[in-house]
């Protein structure tokens, strides 16, 4: 029955596949916050241009 528990102690391979979701799920944090100061950025770009073709 010790020899079970030590096996289980001594297995790594679920706390890797934790670390590797841990690291997509924050590189996906990154990428929506970049989005969203694009998507400000790109929404002034578009409001600025359209606002000077109503002038033209």
């Amino acid at each position: 029955m010790t020899n079970i528990f030590k096996r289980f102690a001594s297995d790594e391979s679920g706390a890797t596949a934790i670390e590797y979701g841990l690291i997509a799920s924050l590189i996906a944090v990154a990428i929506i916050a970049a989005l969203n100061v694009l998507a400000t950025k790109i929404s002034g770009t578009f409001q600025y241009v359209g606002n000077n073709l109503k002038q033209s």
